[in-house]
């Protein structure tokens, strides 16, 4: 049986099955999952857990031989059997894992983590035995449109209650890294408490804060501000952030304004493009100020540079990681301090 993440919470409320995959490369989601399989085994009576790490010397009758070492005052146990991402059970394993479905290990829940799954491997005797005795989840990454869905579940699971503002705000901020995100989360529900969360809070809460953050450098590159751009870069440089951040950060602006400028090109009104791209109302002033200070042009030769930065962090031309982003966040700016070939 095939459960998506967010059925799983209600599932796990009622009776268990004996087995659960959670196959996935997204490490918070997978991690999650797990962890609710094993506080809801916990509180049904699987009082002992004993842990399995596969790897090519791994001897797959251990499964079976563990199944049938309860300690004394354990009633039922629960195997965690984890794979590395990129690893199959293999023809021994899938062997196991298909006798293991097939088997009455009544006292016995097997808890299986993986990576994600291939056509192929769910077209496997093993695959189709599991899916057939127990739960299968798939996890799949959060994509950009999914983002502020994720973002108010996880603040309303906290008690809090953003606005669609807020909640824009936080997606765009905390996109790419689920984990670092829920931390973030966490700490908004500190600073805020729980109840109506509004953009102004998170906002305040924001610059709260002591770090500067790569966001506040982007809009800072778009209004044009140049003293404060380079206190930011200062502040990200000191605090040992690593430039390949700074430079997704940049980047992916500079794709959205390269976007924007195409569709203001073709005749379309500024107030359309806006929202279009989902620009919400505390942006529309740095963006709008990108799109008059460049020209579609422009914007593609920041994306140029972006990709010769990329090369310099990553050792593949010469040059300085730092200065190299200063130069791309003053030509954002408007300025243009030093002359640099493309190529």
């Amino acid at each position: 049986m095939k459960l998506k993440p967010e059925q799983l919470e209600k599932h796990l409320q009622q009776e268990l099955k004996p087995i659960y995959l959670v196959s996935g490369d997204e490490p918070f989601q997978t991690d999650t999952a797990s962890r609710q399989i094993r506080e809801a085994a916990l509180a049904q009576g699987y009082s002992e857990r004993e842990q399995f790490h596969v790897d090519g010397n791994f001897d797959w009758n251990q499964l079976q031989a563990s199944a049938g070492n309860l300690s004394l005052f354990a009633e039922k146990k629960l195997l965690d059997l984890r794979l590395a991402s990129g690893k199959s059970p293999g023809v021994e394993g899938g062997r196991a894992l298909a006798a293991w479905a097939e088997a009455d290990n009544t006292e016995t829940l097997l808890l299986i983590s993986m990576g994600k799954l291939d056509k192929k491997q769910q077209q496997a005797k093993w695959f189709k035995a599991l899916d057939k005795a127990g739960v299968v989840i798939q996890i799949w990454p959060v994509e950009a449109a999914q983002m502020p869905n994720w973002v108010r579940a996880r603040m309303q699971a906290r008690g809090m209650q953003p606005d669609q503002a807020a909640v824009q705000m936080l997606a765009e901020r905390l996109e790419g890294n689920l984990l670092a995100a829920d931390q973030e989360l966490e700490k908004l529900r500190l600073l805020c408490g729980e109840g109506e969360v509004d953009v102004e809070q998170v906002t305040a809460a924001v610059s709260d804060s002591a770090r500067f953050d790569v966001f506040a450098l982007v809009d800072a590159a778009l209004l044009g501000e140049t003293p404060r751009l380079l206190r930011i870069f200062n502040g990200l440089r000191g605090e040992g952030v690593e430039p390949v951040l700074v430079l997704w950060a940049l980047t992916r602006e500079i794709r959205s304004m390269t976007g924007m400028a195409w569709q203001l090109a073709q005749g379309n009104r500024v107030d359309q493009v806006l929202a279009q791209y989902r620009v919400w109302s505390k942006r529309k002033a740095p963006v709008s100020a990108g799109l008059q200070r460049h020209s579609l042009r422009r914007w593609q030769g920041l994306l140029y540079q972006a990709a010769a930065v990329e090369r310099v962090i990553k050792g593949r031309a010469a040059g300085a990681p730092w200065d190299e982003l200063v130069q791309l966040g003053l030509k954002i700016a408007g300025l243009n301090l030093l002359p640099r070939k493309l190529a």
